[in-house]
C-alpha cells in the first residue's frame, strides 16, 4: 500500500522528519512543505538520511513554498521532484492515504 507522507517542520528545529523516513514504508512517498522544504536542499544534516532512503522512497518538494523561503533548484539534493499545488493534488490521488507529519 503506497503511502503520500507529508512533512511541514523543519528538520533543524524537530525529529518530525527522521521519525517519518524511519517509519516509512517501501514504496512510499515524501513530500516537504511549508518549512519542511529545508531538508531538501544540499549539504544538511538531513541530505545524508535522504540519499539512504531515496533508493526505497520518491521525494517531491512543493514549489511555491521553496520559492516562498527562497530556495533554489539548483540548492536541492538530486532526485527531488519539484510539484506545485496542482501535482500535490495528484499525489494524494495516486496514494492510497495521506500521513501528515506534524
Amino acid at each position: 500500500m503506497a503511502m503520500l507522507h507529508t512533512v511541514n517542520k523543519s528538520s533543524f528545529d524537530r525529529n518530525t522528519f527522521e521519525s517519518c523516513l524511519r517509519l516509512a514504508k517501501e514504496g512510499s512517498s515524501v513530500l516537504l512543505i511549508e518549512d519542511g522544504v529545508y531538508a531538501a536542499m544540499k549539504n544538511t544534516t538531513a541530505a545524508e538520511q535522504i540519499n539512504s532512503a531515496m533508493g526505497t522512497l520518491t521525494f517531491y518538494v512543493l514549489g511555491p513554498d521553496m520559492d516562498a523561503r527562497g530556495i533554489k533548484a539548483d540548492a536541492l539534493i538530486d532526485g527531488f521532484k519539484i510539484v506545485d499545488y496542482n501535482g500535490f493534488v495528484d499525489l494524494s490521488i495516486e496514494h492510497d492515504s495521506v500521513q501528515s507529519w506534524l
